[in-house]
Formats: C-alpha cells, sequence, structure tokens
C-alpha cells in the first residue's frame, strides 16, 4: 500500500552530505523507497494488514512519509475491520526530519489506538534492533508483543545513551530476554516461527470457534448438600488436587501466553491466556496453585496482569473465565509498597464493570481479597470444595480467639462452604466431587469443564447490556436481605 509516498527533504537538510543523497543511496541499496512497508497479506486463510520495518533505509527510521504509510495502514485496516500484524525495525525519529519526523509518534500512536479501540487484534512481532520514537509509539502497543532472540529494544540505541547520560547501560538491559523476564514482552521466538504462534492468536482473538472434546452435562445438577467446611478446606490444600493449570488442559487449547503486566512485572501465581474453553474463544486468567511450594499467593504485579487480561477481552469482545484458587495474596513489605490493596481494588471495579461475558469458576482455596479479586462475574461456578472467606480459617481463629486452634470451630460458623455460597447466592452452580477432584481428577476436571462450556454459552446468549446491569444488580442485593 501507499508506495507513491515517500521522504523528501522538508527542511533542506545537510550534514556531511545532502539528505537526498543519503535518501538515493538507501533507495538504491534496499530496493525501497521508504523505511516501511505496509499491505495486505493472509494468514491461514485469514486476511491481515502488515506494518514492516526496512532497516536498511536510513536505519528504519520513522520521517513523515514512514509515519503517513504506518497511520493509513492502521487506518485502512480500521475500515477494512482487519487485524494489523507490525514488524519493527527501527533505530527511532529521523534526525534528517528533526521536529517534523519525530511527531509521528503521535499519530502512530493515535492510530493503533483507535483500531484497538474497534476492538481489533494488534500484534507486534519486534526485530534486532527496535528503538527509539517507533519503540515508544506504535511499537508498544499490541495487545501482543513478541520478539525476536536477543534482539535489542529500547528507548536509546547504546550509541545515543552513552552520549546523553554519559555512560553504558548495563549490560543486556535492552534485551528481549530481560525485557521478557520484566513482563514487557510475551514471548520469544525466531522469525521462521511466527506464522504458528501469531496466526493462533489471530484466529482465537477473530472468535472463530472450535470444537470441544469435553461433554456437556446431560442433565441439570443437583442443589448441594451440607457437608463438613472443615474437611473440604482440607480437600482443597491436598497436593493432589487439580489447579488451574490442569484445568485448562483438560478442556482448552489453542492457547497464548500473556507474559506479564505489560508495566515491568510479572507473577508466576497468575496465568493468563487468550485460548478457546470447550472450544469457545476466550481469555482466562487463573491463580495457579502448582507456581510455588506456598500455593498460589498473587502479588500486585500478578493483579496487574490480571487486569490487563480483564481489558483484553472486553476490546476483543471475548468472553473473560477467571479461575479462583488462593489462600490469600502475597504478604510482604514489597506487596504493601508495591500497592497491593489499590490493585485489588482496581481488579474488582474492572471486573465488575466489564462489557464481556464473565465467568468465575471458585475451584478451591479462596482466601481474603486475593480471592475475592476475581470473583465478581455473571456467573459463579464453585467445586463441592470450594470455599470463600476473609481470612482462612486458623487466621479468623486467631483473630477472634486469639489461637488457631478453633479453626475447624470458625470454617462451619462462618458459613464459608459451596453449599453456603450457593445458598446466598454468591455461587449459582456447585460442581460435584465424587468421586474426589484429589483422587480422581481426570473425571473431576471432564466434568468441570463440561459446566464451564454450558455456563460459557448460556452467556454468549444473552443481551449485553441486560446482562451487565443483572450483574451489578446481582452484587448490589447480596446480603442486603440478611441471611438465617
Amino acid at each position: 500500500w501507499d508506495e507513491e509516498l515517500a521522504s523528501t527533504d522538508p527542511l533542506v537538510f545537510t550534514d556531511s552530505r545532502p539528505y537526498t543523497e543519503r535518501l538515493a543511496e538507501a533507495k538504491s541499496s534496499t530496493g525501497r523507497n521508504e523505511a516501511v512497508v505496509t499491505g495486505r497479506a493472509t494468514l491461514g486463510g485469514h486476511s491481515l494488514a502488515v506494518i514492516a520495518g526496512e532497516f536498511g533505509f536510513m536505519g528504519g527510521s520513522m520521517g513523515v512519509a514512514t509515519g503517513e504509510r504506518i497511520t493509513r495502514a492502521f487506518e485502512r485496516a480500521l475500515s477494512e475491520s482487519l487485524p494489523v500484524v507490525g514488524l519493527t525495525c527501527s533505530g527511532g525519529a529521523r534526525m534528517q526530519e528533526g521536529s517534523l519526523g519525530f511527531v509521528q509518534m503521535v499519530k502512530t500512536a493515535a492510530a493503533a489506538q483507535r483500531l484497538r479501540a474497534a476492538g481489533l487484534a494488534y500484534v507486534v512481532y519486534m526485530l534486532h534492533p527496535t528503538t527509539g520514537g517507533v519503540f515508544a509509539s506504535w511499537a508498544s502497543l499490541g495487545q501482543l508483543t513478541l520478539a525476536e532472540p536477543r534482539a535489542l529494544l529500547g528507548f536509546y540505541g547504546p550509541r545515543a545513551a552513552q552520549m546523553v547520560s554519559g555512560g553504558q547501560l548495563p549490560e543486556g538491559v535492552q534485551s528481549a530476554e530481560n525485557l521478557r523476564a520484566h513482563g514487557l514482552i510475551d514471548d520469544i521466538f525466531e522469525p521462521q516461527d511466527m506464522r504458528e504462534h501469531i496466526g493462533k492468536f489471530l484466529v482465537v482473538a477473530s472468535g472463530e470457534r472450535g470444537t470441544s472434546s469435553v461433554p456437556e452435562p446431560d442433565e441439570p445438577l443437583p442443589e448441594p448438600e451440607p457437608g463438613d467446611a472443615w474437611e473440604s478446606i482440607g480437600h482443597t490444600r491436598s497436593p493432589l488436587r487439580p489447579g488451574a493449570l490442569s484445568l485448562l488442559e483438560a478442556c482448552g487449547s489453542d492457547f497464548t501466553l500473556l507474559g506479564g503486566d505489560g508495566q515491568g512485572g510479572d507473577d508466576a501465581a497468575c496465568v493468563a491466556v487468550l485460548g478457546r474453553i470447550c472450544g469457545l474463544p476466550c481469555v482466562v486468567v487463573a491463580q495457579e496453585r502448582s507456581a510455588s511450594m506456598m500455593r498460589a499467593r498473587m502479588t500486585p504485579a500478578g493483579y496487574r496482569k490480571a487486569r490487563r487480561a480483564i481489558a483484553l477481552a472486553g476490546e476483543l469482545r471475548l468472553p473473560l473465565v477467571t479461575i479462583v484458587d488462593t489462600p490469600t495474596a502475597e504478604l510482604s513489605a514489597p506487596a504493601e509498597q508495591q500497592g497491593l490493596s489499590g490493585e485489588l481494588a482496581r481488579c474488582l471495579a474492572d471486573l465488575s464493570a466489564a462489557p464481556s461475558p464473565t465467568l468465575c469458576v471458585l475451584l478451591g482455596e479462596g482466601g481474603g481479597g486475593g480471592a475475592l479479586a476475581l470473583l465478581p462475574c455473571d456467573r459463579v461456578v464453585a467445586a463441592r470444595h470450594a470455599w470463600l472467606a476473609p481470612v482462612s480459617p486458623e487466621g479468623a481463629s486467631a483473630i477472634i480467639h486469639r489461637t488457631t486452634e478453633r479453626a475447624s470451630e470458625l470454617a462451619s460458623s462462618q458459613r464459608l462452604s459451596s453449599w453456603d455460597l450457593h445458598r446466598f447466592g454468591i455461587v449459582d452452580v456447585v460442581v460435584p466431587e465424587d468421586p474426589g477432584a484429589d483422587s480422581h481428577p481426570d473425571i473431576f476436571l471432564r466434568r468441570l469443564g463440561g459446566v464451564i462450556g454450558t455456563e460459557l454459552r448460556a452467556l454468549l446468549e444473552l443481551d449485553g447490556t441486560a446482562r451487565l446491569k443483572a450483574r451489578r444488580a446481582r452484587y448490589r442485593a447480596i446480603g442486603t436481605l440478611g441471611t438465617r
């Protein structure tokens, strides 16, 4: 597209040579007339728009014509409802076009944002190097950010950083691998693997349904019978009990992992993916109990990652599934200093207002605000032995009786078990664990997966405005009529 748009010399710029000579040389050496190529492509039979940087042309730098091509590509993709793949490779803004080239960052970033606001997918694959004004504008605005191994990625290139700051950055700080470790890159793989990874993401993001190997229940599940609350809690703490990843493996496919919070942090206790559950495209955010021997205790970065997943589901108009299984959120000085309570509050607010159909799966432990942050969905499905409480029974016993020895008594009196949560209207469906999840995980996971599929299909049939209104009314009413 837009091959007629090519760099001129808006400033009549000369350094050691006229800018026009440098442009002619770049054109001769690359066979291109600009630092970016845009157009339409197909991947797996699906059309998409591509914006590809050409480093050989003036270091892939962004001048006026470069920015115009990029912006027009986003605009055309928007008008034709095409997802966009950005292949970035750039030294940043073009020095020979001064502020005119520099300000191209504004319109390219705005164009990327308009595409995302319209619900279209945008994936960025960063090649070596991607720096400067490109990295700080349209290249950093993808819903999914990928990179070439060992790619140099940074706001300043090494030479510019040294000249501006007077010192060198630490070795490897601008590597793709380091940014991945800090939650800024979702995945790293060789360019020849792009077709598989990007294709899988785009097909699921488009809402295309697949097949499910998990059967739905033949009949409605029975009303839950009361049981022993303390015994139930013991089941949720069993090392043999399957966690969120086991559930996803049993009933899901085509997953793309979100590699961090996008703000400099990651948390292995929080798993966020885009994929299919029972053949239905969705976004999943889960607390993974096997993330550590101490079970899943999410940090502020984990809840920021969860909020990123909630926002992605809303952008792509996909249902959101949350999986709750945590004894509590991370309790530490760093967690407090990094704003744990604020992140929990923002999770509650974001999830309560999420425009997508939302389904919570209360899989096991449900301790404190760390669990509640992922609860307020349109529908809540609970495993038989799952529970939800403001603090663990041991914690409640310590607060009330100054000892943890009365934990079993508190487990019963606080009415935290699935059958009471169902009676209170906090849980909609309780999935039996007979045989038990810790003794027969495969049977349990297939049963739970079938219920999840049924619930998701029912949610997708509802009018969005009415569904959101019902969600608000549901949580507004809980507890207002009293309980017995």
